[in-house]
This record gives structure tokens, C-alpha cells and sequence, in this order.
């Protein structure tokens, strides 16, 4: 004659507490800090046009986070590099610059920040 019928109660309870404390865990990590550190996306686009065979124009549009902007390094088709901007200039919304390029051209432009932070806000072919 054998009695099995505490074995179910037991294995319930746990899995209760394993439950129970695998969501303390991570909800202790989240409250705590320990989820990393996120820094907000600065929102920051360029629309290009062609001017001609042999240039385009690039137009600066953004929001949050454009004021920080502190320079633009364009790259053409892997080679020319093309600085907008300065240390001591800040980029506006609107300002807009021309990029030599050729009959058909990667353009990449990446972000420089004040914070010492960079994106990628174009890489097109034009």
C-alpha cells in the first residue's frame, strides 16, 4: 500500500516560490539600476537632394537633442570626408550644406554630440 497523495502539494508549493522569487529578482533589478544604463535616441534627420551631377544638397531637420548636435562628418562613397560644423558652432534645423558628389554615390553622414555621443543619421545612394 503506498501514499502518494503529498507528493502534488509539495512540488506546487515550490514552484511557487521559485516563481515568486525569480520576479523579485528581476523587478529588483529594474527598481535598483541594474538593467544598464539607457540614453535617450537624439532625433536628428537629413534629407538630401541633387543639385546637379556633381553635388547635392544636404537639408537638417530634427528634434530633441538637435541643440547638442556639434558637427556632421559626411563620408562620399567611402573616401571624402565633409566636416559641417564646428566645436563652437551649434547646427540649426534648416541650415543646410553641399556635398560633392558623383553620377551615383554612397553618402553616409554621422552625428557628433557635445556629450561625446555620435549616430548615424544618413546613409543613402544618390
Amino acid at each position: 500500500m503506498r501514499n502518494e497523495d503529498a507528493v502534488s502539494p509539495v512540488i506546487g508549493v515550490i514552484l511557487m516560490v521559485a516563481i515568486t522569487v525569480i520576479l523579485a529578482a528581476v523587478i529588483a533589478a529594474f527598481v535598483f539600476g541594474m538593467a544598464g544604463d539607457l540614453k535617450p535616441t537624439k532625433i536628428v534627420s537629413v534629407t538630401v537632394d541633387r543639385i546637379n551631377n556633381h553635388q547635392v544638397m544636404a537639408t537638417y531637420h530634427g528634434h530633441g537633442g538637435f541643440e547638442k548636435l556639434q558637427y556632421i562628418n559626411w563620408s562620399i562613397d567611402g573616401g571624402a570626408n565633409v566636416m559641417q560644423g564646428d566645436f563652437n558652432t551649434v547646427l540649426r534645423v534648416g541650415n543646410t550644406t553641399m556635398l560633392p558628389v558623383g553620377k551615383s554615390s554612397l553618402v553616409i553622414g554621422l552625428a557628433h554630440f557635445i556629450d561625446g555621443s555620435e549616430q548615424l543619421i544618413l546613409s543613402t545612394t544618390i
